[in-house]
């Protein structure tokens, strides 16, 4: 699978925000087929609650020729792998991730918002120049 351009700037702002990452790529298993592959896993423990929480994220730089089908092409992923996940492993949250410059231009659109909020994407925003996780967005 080929990573993202910014495959290891998420991963390293993963670290910095205080995430173990327990898998590059993460695997979600599938009965006789071949699994799908998300970019990361991570967990965190949660010190104030003593638990632990897990999350796969999909990292998007959304760099083709339109900013909309790279989106209908993430979406239609983001939603194959949210079901195999909540089939398999329903305590792990699934994340999109973008960049600043993409959640303001494109995700901001009232119509992309709209679907965000009523597919319930949960999306983790980064900073390219800080090199670090700005907003995360659960839904």
């Amino acid at each position: 699978m080929a990573k993202d351009i910014y495959h290891k700037l998420v991963k390293e702002a993963l670290v910095k925000d205080g995430w173990t990452i327990t898998d590059d790529p993460y695997i979600i298993p599938r009965t006789n087929n071949k699994p799908y592959e998300v970019d990361l896993g991570a967990e965190r423990f949660i010190a104030a609650s003593k638990e632990q929480e897990f999350i796969a994220v999909e990292i998007k730089s959304f760099i083709g020729s339109s900013m909309t089908y790279d989106f209908h092409t993430a979406f239609g992923q983001y939603s194959i792998y949210r079901f195999f996940i909540g089939e398999r492993e329903s305590f792990r949250k699934l994340f999109l991730a973008v960049s600043e410059e993409v959640y303001n231009t494109l995700f901001l659109d009232p119509d992309i918002f709209l679907l965000c909020e009523t597919f319930k994407i949960n999306v983790l925003i980064f900073n390219i120049d800080k090199e670090e996780i700005s907003t995360w967005i659960k839904r």
